[in-house]
């Protein structure tokens, strides 16, 4: 498609802020007006439109897609996108580690459990952790603790979450993604802390590294989504 805007600017509006092109309000996929809660968030939604050529590509615009989810599919299904969200608990990468005997699990200790600690000690729950790949399904205790802690989340902050734990296939990771100092570096490589231990002996491939790479910067630009929805006054 053609560029066919000149000027990108943010407007104030009723509810919030939206990204205006010349003189036309951005709207969703499903046709309501994009609005979201701050400033900073507009302005990175605006800056992908500034940063289109004389081509629009589609596929640059990370943070208007977590937008658009937002308003068009969490604001009318919220309890559904909780429900997929809460599928993640029982298939947690964080919960899953090798036999202890294992140098790899040594490594899981040292690096996934103070998330999964850091989770429970936040919630006030408890994560099965499992050595193996049997699928070990959580307590309905730890289901309710972690419904409710998601159900305390705005729309454009489950958007980002679905990416987080989507990307990290880690509630865990996702949810500590949220917090205001999470460092999101660290984070990603947890997530990715076996494919690591195997590059480690067996070699990096070419072609995994830059699928992998593509998929940091689709986490990264998450984690700023969701921090830039909230008003730094407000923390």
């Amino acid at each position: 498609m053609k560029r066919f805007y000149d000027h990108v600017s943010i407007r104030q509006v009723d509810g919030g802020w939206s990204v205006v092109l010349d003189d036309r309000v951005v709207k969703t996929p499903g046709k309501k007006p994009q609005i979201v809660p701050t400033a900073s968030l507009a302005e990175l939604l605006a800056q992908e439109w500034r940063e289109q050529g004389e081509e629009i590509d589609p596929r640059s615009f990370r943070h208007r897609e977590l937008a658009d989810y937002a308003i068009d599919v969490v604001a009318t299904d919220r309890g559904g996108v909780i429900d997929k969200l809460l599928a993640y608990a029982g298939t947690d990468t964080l919960c899953y580690r090798a036999d202890p005997e294992d140098g790899l699990w040594r490594r899981q200790q040292e690096i996934w459990e103070p998330l999964v600690t850091a989770l429970e000690a936040r919630e006030g729950i408890r994560m099965e952790r499992v050595s193996g790949i049997v699928p070990r399904s959580p307590s309905a205790e730890t289901i309710e603790g972690l419904r409710t802690r998601l159900e305390t989340l705005d729309v454009f902050a489950l958007s980002a979450l679905q990416r987080l734990a989507s990307l990290a296939a880690s509630l865990c990771v996702g949810l500590a993604a949220l917090e205001p100092d999470a460092d999101g570096e660290a984070l990603w490589d947890a997530a990715n802390l076996e494919e690591d231990w195997q590059a480690e002996r067996w070699g990096v491939d070419a072609e995994a590294a830059k699928r992998r790479a593509e998929r940091k910067s689709a986490f990264l630009s998450a984690l700023e989504f969701a921090h830039c929805r909230q008003d730094p006054e407000k923390g």
